[in-house]
């Protein structure tokens, strides 16, 4: 489904969310009832009224974010002031209220663990800009990062995302505020009137939206990207060799058969964001814990959780980067390997049988 134009999105879906959320508050009894009926006639430990109870948490949540965030706006000069490092610095903080609050509440409704197993990364900690090249697997697993880098590192993330992510509406105004950039599938065309009239030119490339986006980031700032373009499934998985090889790219193909849990890592948009930050370290980051989470389904049968989340980070400082393109090719590919091998030996780690 096309994505509203931003104006729907700020004068329909926003303030719907708001409302529907009030809805549901006012006939919340009702809902828990029902759901704590079917429970009993439902596999697993109160398994609809769980999923339900996170359901209405997130909607809830989403609707105290968009009303923190128009009381924001406000405060800002209806928006004069929203780019202002003052008001950009309250953005950051709260979001990492809100991701400290659904995280709180996914341990309680979901009894999930997060732990970060392998070396401590030091060089995380504010000091120098950094690039954080993360596996992207299950849903929520962007979260989990975001939710680590500001709450756990005190850092401002840049974050390359789909476009498609502005359904959610507190998602959609708060990241458009802070300089994120969504970028579409598709390489649609704008036009332009010019003298002879309307004419059709590209749009700004997507390795050029990310270069742009990585230029100028300052000691606490972390350029989010994740390079495999979206996440893991076994399908996904094989169009992308295919695609390797379709285009003249044999070695690379042969590189990614041999990964069996990831995709295969696209290069553009990282060598983009290295040479716009060439001051900046690197961060890899791997998890594993939502990998069966790949369908409707999977999902209604992996929640509620009860389970553990592992992830490993690594720090390249910028003097260990490659200054070649090929060999930022070869090294990334070599690190996208070394995730692999990592998510192999840990997904018996989420305490799921």
């Amino acid at each position: 489904m096309p994505l509203p134009p931003r104006w729907v999105r700020r004068v329909v879906l926003a303030p719907g969310t708001v409302l529907l959320a009030v809805l549901v508050v006012t006939t919340l009894p009702v809902w828990l009832i029902i759901a704590a009926a079917i429970s009993p006639l439902v596999p697993g430990h109160l398994r609809p009224l769980r999923v339900l109870w996170v359901g209405i948490v997130y909607l809830l949540w989403d609707a105290a974010a968009l009303v923190a965030l128009f009381g924001l706006w406000v405060g800002s000069g209806f928006g004069w002031h929203k780019r202002s490092p003052a008001f950009q610095r309250a953005h950051y903080l709260l979001a990492g209220w809100f991701l400290t609050a659904l995280f709180w509440q996914a341990r309680w409704t979901l009894r999930l663990r997060i732990d970060v197993v392998g070396t401590d990364p030091d060089t995380a900690l504010p000091g120098r800009p950094e690039l954080v090249l993360s596996r992207h697997a299950g849903p929520g697993d962007s979260f989990i990062l975001i939710h680590a880098l500001v709450n756990w590192f005190k850092r401002e993330p840049r974050i390359v995302l789909k476009d498609t992510l502005q359904w959610d509406p507190a998602v959609d105004v708060m990241l458009n505020r802070l300089p994120n950039r969504f970028i579409a599938a598709s390489r649609r065309r704008k036009t332009r009137i010019g003298p002879d009239g309307p004419t059709a030119e590209p749009r700004e490339s997507v390795v050029e939206q990310i270069g742009h986006l990585a230029v100028n980031l300052d000691e606490n700032d972390a350029f989010v990207i994740f390079p495999e373009g979206g996440n893991f499934t076994p399908g996904r998985r094989l169009r992308a060799i295919d695609l390797l090889r379709s285009r003249g790219f044999h070695d690379m193909a042969r590189r990614a058969e041999g990964m069996r849990h990831v995709l295969a890592p696209q290069p553009g948009g990282v060598l983009a964001a290295l040479d716009a930050a060439p001051d900046a370290g690197v961060i890899f980051v791997a998890h594993t814990g939502l990998d069966r989470m790949l369908t409707i389904a999977d999902v209604w049968r992996e929640l509620p959780m009860d389970k553990r989340i592992v992830m490993r980070f690594w720090s390249v400082p910028p003097e260990e980067v490659p200054k070649g393109r090929e060999e930022r090719i070869d090294w990334l590919f070599d690190w996208w390997a070394r995730i692999d091998e990592w998510v192999d030996a840990h997904r018996g780690d989420d305490g799921r049988a």
